[in-house]
Order: C-alpha cells, then structure tokens, then sequence
C-alpha cells in the first residue's frame, strides 16, 4: 500500500493506516519539500520515494491520493489500467459508515462560509456538529473520533466530491470555472463537481434557482428542494424570506455582500432537507463571524480600510467582492497563478462607476490587464509586480475613505504558498494586524 502525497490529508492518512495497521509496511510518495515531514513521523516500517511515474504506481494494489493531486495525471491512468486501485482519504472516511446524518456541501464559490454557518446555526439550536473536510481538517482526522456528533456538515471541493457515498442531504452553491489545471475542462469540471448529485445517491438535493447549469440539473431529478427561489427560501432586497415570511433582516448578517445573504438561505434550506425547522435558528445568523480572508476588514489606516479576499481565486469571487463594495471608493488588487480561466466580461460587470484603478500583478497580471483595457478603457488600470508598491499605489488611489481590496481572482501560488499566507502579507504591508489562519469550530462540538 503507499501515500501519494504528504501535506495534511496524506498525514491524515498515515495516522487513520495506523490506527488500524501498526505493523503494515507503507510507501510514502512525495515531492522532497515533504520529506522532513516523512521523517518527522519516526515510522521504522515508512519508505519514503521521490514522485513516482506509472511504473512505480503500478508495484502497488493500492494507493491513496491526495486531492491535490489530479486524477486525469497520465501515470495514474496508465498505472490504473494495469490494476492499481486509487482510493483518497475522504472516500476510506465514508467507507467507515460512522453514524450520524451527512450534509455534504460544495460549490464554486461560498462552500466554506455556509458549511460553517450550517454548524453554527444547528450548534446553536443545541446539535453536535462535526466540521470538517475541504474546510481545514480532513475528514480522516475524525475517522476515530471521542464522540459521535449528530450532523456532519462536509465541505467537499471538486477533488473530492465523486468519493462521498449516500450523504443525506447535498448541496450545490453554484458552478463556475475554476480548477481546470487539475479537470482538463471547464465540463469535466462539472461534472466531477455534480458527482455529488449524480453519482453519490443522495438522500436530499438542495440547489441554488438562480444557478443556469443547475436548474437545468434540477428539473431531470425528483424531490429537489430549491433555495433562492420564490417557494422557498430566497431573498427580497436584502432581507431572507422563506414563502412569504420574512425570517431575517439581511442587514443583521455581518457578512457583506448580497451572495453571503443567499448563502443563508442556502445554509437554511439544507438544515430544512436534515428534516429540521430552520426558522428558529435562523436568529443565530447574527451572530456568525465570518471565516478569515474571506472579505475580512483589517481596519483603517491613514483613512483607508484594508480589505483581505485573499481566499477569492475566481474572476467571479472577485466580482462578488466588489459588488460587496459598491457606492465606495475601490482599489482592487487582481492576479496570481494563471490557470487560464478567462477575464473576458468581467470589466462590464465591475459596477458603475468601477473601481477607481484595479492593479494587476502576478502570472496572469498582464492578461487580466489586457483583457480589462481592451473591454473598459475608461478604467484606470496599472500593472505593478511588487506587493507592496502595489498596496501604495491603491491607497493612493483611493484616498481617504476609500478602500483597498485584495480580491485576486486566481490562486496564489508560486508567490506565496497559500492563500492564508498572501493575506497575511497583505496585512503586514498596510501596517494592520494579519488575520489569523485558523477556522474556528472544526471538529465535533
């Protein structure tokens, strides 16, 4: 048996082996920025393999996976066709079959903030909650866990989400491109994304109406339950609505923007499809903080408000952000990794009047740039390598009571290793405290 990567799921992995196979030899295959992490795990009966090819992969029966890591590789199809069986860490967890009702969640965009705003709410109405998964803590962290709790809500990333089995209820926020490095195609992106719908036999499907790819999925599947349209819960103006009812006043939610107002409703007709009432619980909305690097104000400094959306890596997040935004003076920081998703029509949905200068940097910088000129020429764009003379230059821009938003739209690497990472040196260079990195309420409570 061997690992297939040594980050946080393939660790997980190793410890969830262990627990049940102490004596079993294992093969790690890893880059060599993981091998001090192999080491550090003292196992006398670990072997520890730079990447492996098809030839290595196919000396195993089986190798576990971790999301990262593309499951349309060439070695691992040829490796696959001579008998090698890939599993991942999220599908061992379902094989375990650990009681408790499974609320699995993912979309492009907003899957982490709802699936911990579903824990909240349904923490607050006095359920035990597990929260795991794409979130921050794989699902195998809680393969042994001290209690059982009675709901698992599971953020699953298009990595992961043909591995779920039978979850009670699924929901799907949205789909659009993102990731295609790892699918090969914005429609296998999809439907690896669907997989949750279409091949995991869930018990409930909760979809968003106003999502076209998705009313087209609904209207071919029984019993779907719909958030975002009149029937149910949806939105009108600001305010959350179930029916006719008015249940929240949006204005109460200390998540901006009108896509983090949907997301409630999303979080409210998932907990309905659990078979519970939602409307009590939605008073606890008012309450929920929003998770780091997601839109997240720093503060102020010299008149200006810092604000990090590091975690945005879609033109599509970043066009969310700024309509957060809208009716202030914006500067927007945009690029990152090019993962060639196309910029095309994002400058006409920028807002009116649109950002008072967008500073394009990163792989992709010159092409967003480009692409933002050619469509918008009346907006003010640069196109500055260095972070922090960028920073300057967006203050600059905006003056007092503006403010500076850092919404890339594309992922951070190889500039920083994360996105939590980027974010921070964000913070660092506008003179304000970083954000923390860490996701309260992970795990069962």
């Amino acid at each position: 048996m061997a690992l297939w990567g040594l980050g946080r799921e393939g660790r997980a992995a190793w410890r969830a082996l262990r627990a049940r196979f102490p004596d079993q030899p294992l093969t790690v295959f890893c880059p060599e920025s993981e091998h001090a992490a192999a080491a550090a795990l003292a196992d006398p009966r670990l072997t520890v393999r730079g990447e492996p090819d098809a030839e290595a992969l196919a000396g195993f029966e089986v190798v576990i996976k971790s999301p990262g890591i593309s499951a349309y590789r060439p070695e691992l199809a040829e490796a696959a066709a001579r008998g090698t069986q890939f599993t991942s860490g999220t599908a061992l967890w379902f094989a375990e079959q650990l009681p408790g009702r499974k609320l699995c969640l993912t979309g492009t965009k907003g899957k982490s903030s709802t699936t911990a705003l579903i824990a909240h709410l349904l923490r607050g109405a006095g359920r035990r909650v597990g929260l795991a998964g794409n979130i921050g803590l794989p699902l195998l962290e809680l393969a042994d866990p001290p209690q059982l709790p009675e709901v698992w809500a599971i953020e699953l990333s298009s990595y992961q989400t043909g591995d779920a089995v039978a979850p009670d209820v699924a929901v799907v926020l949205n789909l659009y491109p993102e990731h295609l490095d790892w699918h090969g195609s914005f429609e296998r992106y999809v439907a690896d994304k669907l997989a949750l719908v279409t091949r995991a036999s869930p018990g409930v499907v909760v979809l968003n109406h106003a999502d076209a790819r998705l009313r087209e999925l609904g209207d071919t599947l029984p019993g779907v339950v719909w958030f975002g349209r009149e029937d149910g819960w949806h939105l009108r103006g600001e305010d959350v609505f179930l029916g006719d009812a008015r249940v929240f006043e949006g204005s109460r939610l200390r998540l901006p923007g009108r896509h983090n107002r949907l997301n409630l409703c999303a979080a409210l007709a998932a907990i309905e499809a659990l078979g519970e009432d939602a409307r009590p619980m939605a008073e606890a909305a008012a309450r929920f903080q929003g998770l780091p690097h997601r839109l997240h104000s720093l503060g102020w400094r010299d008149g200006v408000e810092y604000i990090d959306d590091s975690i945005s890596t879609t033109p599509e997040a970043s066009l969310a952000a700024l309509a957060s935004l809208a009716g202030r003076r914006v500067a927007i920081l945009l690029g990152g990794f090019d993962r060639g998703l196309g910029w095309e029509g994002v400058a006409a949905r920028m807002g009116d009047p649109p950002p008072v200068l967008a500073v394009c940097r990163g792989q992709n910088g010159a092409r967003i740039a480009a692409t933002l000129r050619l469509e918008r020429p009346e907006l003010a764009v640069s196109e500055i390598a260095d972070l922090a003379e960028a920073i300057a230059a967006a203050a600059s821009a905006v003056g007092p009571g503006g403010a500076v938003l850092l919404s890339p739209g594309a992922p951070s690497f190889p500039e920083f290793r994360d996105y939590a990472e980027r974010g921070q040196r964000f913070a660092r260079l506008a003179g304000l405290p970083p954000a923390t990195a860490d996701i309260a309420g992970l795990g069962i409570a």
